[in-house]
């Protein structure tokens, strides 16, 4: 029976999961996402299933508007181990995004990770800088890297047409960027910008992703801790679990009211990147950051305004 599993695990062939549709219809049918604001939105839930296995492992929102390509909003997992998606809370992005359309200009550009430019894309309508479903990084568990050309050919299928190579490069120097120091980093922020008044969302879950994409730039692990009191009474378990596993820092994300996540950070001989500098940790906060500015925080969310380029021979 464990060579049977093991052999659906690690078979070469098509993706090993699906996206099967469980409801579709306007906002109102999804009175619990809290997405009034946006009645022009339609949304599918989807349930993701693998094979042999009966409940699903997660479930997923997909919105479209008009003829647009389908952006995910939000994914429930019911697994630990991240699969397809580890990203934020909806109703914080939703604060963000009607904060972003209230206080961003319209000429304005948003500079984000790809998820979360299409997110605010939709529901903020700004532009963005990163507009296709890049799928990047591939956020499966090990046992599936042999299926890695069939996952990104079903999500490309799934979520719209690939992206073009001068988009896909854009995002590789927007990784490199916030895997940066500080200053070299928003300098390449602010060249990807052009000239445009332009802005920067993070969130905490791109630690994660970045530690993918630039391992030799950012060590990131991450644990999940029952919340049975308060955050105060959590802090010596997190400490523990740092110290234990040989980590310098951390900082926490809310999952609900009775978990939450710590990313634990080491940071090597490189020294620290603008992402981690951008972001909550116990011994530090972005308000000591003086290479972009900070203007806006709600839970795991951090934007910055990205300074105007200097001019030449300044």
């Amino acid at each position: 029976m464990l060579a049977w599993f093991s052999y659906l695990w690690l078979k070469p062939g098509p993706a090993p999961y699906r996206y099967q549709l469980v409801e579709e219809g306007g906002v109102s049918k999804f009175d619990k996402l809290g997405l009034e604001a946006w009645p022009s939105l339609n949304i599918g839930k989807y349930e993701v299933h693998v094979e042999s296995v009966d409940k699903p492992i997660a479930l997923a929102y997909r919105a479209t508007k008009g003829a647009g390509q389908p952006v995910l909003l939000n994914w429930e997992s019911r697994i630990s181990e991240p699969i397809g998606s580890i990203g934020g809370n909806l109703s914080e992005l939703t604060t963000v995004a009607t904060a972003t359309a209230q206080h961003v200009p319209k000429e304005a550009v948003v500079l984000a990770w790809w998820d979360t430019s299409r997110q605010v894309q939709l529901l903020a309508d700004r532009d963005t800088l990163f507009t296709s479903h890049l799928g990047q990084p591939v956020i499966v568990p090990s046992y599936w890297r042999g299926r890695i050309d069939a996952i990104d050919r079903y999500e490309h299928e799934f979520w719209g047409a690939p992206p073009s190579a001068e988009e896909s490069l854009t995002f590789q120097r927007f990784v490199d960027a916030l895997a940066s120091d500080a200053n070299i980093g928003v300098a390449m922020l602010r060249e990807l910008a052009g000239s445009r008044e332009a802005y920067l969302v993070v969130h905490v879950t791109d630690l994660y992703k970045l530690g993918l994409m630039r391992p030799e730039r950012l060590d990131i692990a991450f644990k999940d801790f029952p919340l049975t009191g308060n955050v105060h009474g959590l802090a010596p378990q997190v400490k523990a679990w740092m110290k234990n596993n040989n980590y310098d820092r951390y900082t926490l994300q809310s999952l609900s009211e009775k978990e939450v996540r710590a990313y634990f950070l080491r940071e090597g001989k490189n020294g620290t990147t603008l992402l981690a500098q951008m972001l909550p940790f116990m011994d530090r906060t972005p308000v000591e950051l003086q290479a972009v500015q900070l203007i806006y925080n709600h839970g795991g969310y951090w934007v910055y305004k990205i300074p105007p380029a200097q001019p030449t021979g300044a």
